[in-house]
């Protein structure tokens, strides 16, 4: 767990969220992930037309990007999802769910939009993150 973060899930007179925090903060190092969509090593696209077997290649991307600045799903403040269909959150949402803590989880939004950079892409996320100063505990 880290104790770096603080989460609020709903402060005085904010509905509470599903599965959100509606505010998160804390001290450290600021690390900004662009958006990862289901490409592999090679940029082809994982899962084409399977909306949970793209998250969970997002979600390994963001994994591989927050363990470039050394940090984890546990440092995450903020995740913004672009979905082509909102039809597809459950999946998202149950491929976050396997790699976060559900009961600290970060901050989100989630967008519809018309399109991704590439057509067979259905998700994609970027994250924030907030990694302790320091050695890692």
């Amino acid at each position: 767990m880290s104790n770096h973060l603080t989460h609020v899930h709903a402060p005085d007179g904010v509905a509470p969220g599903s599965g959100y925090s509606h505010v998160v903060w804390g001290s450290g190092r600021f690390i900004a992930i662009s958006g990862q969509c289901a490409l592999d090593a090679d940029g082809r696209v994982v899962g084409e037309g399977d909306a949970g077997a793209q998250a969970r290649r997002v979600f390994e991307n963001l994994r591989r990007c927050l363990a470039a600045a050394g940090a984890g799903f546990g440092d995450v403040i903020k995740l913004t999802y672009f979905v082509t269909d909102v039809a597809h959150l459950p999946a998202v949402r149950a491929a976050r769910d396997e790699v976060i803590d559900t009961a600290r989880p970060p901050a989100g939004s989630a967008v519809q939009v018309s399109a991704l950079f590439r057509p067979e892409l259905l998700v994609e996320i970027e994250a924030f993150a907030v990694l302790p100063e320091g050695p890692r505990p």
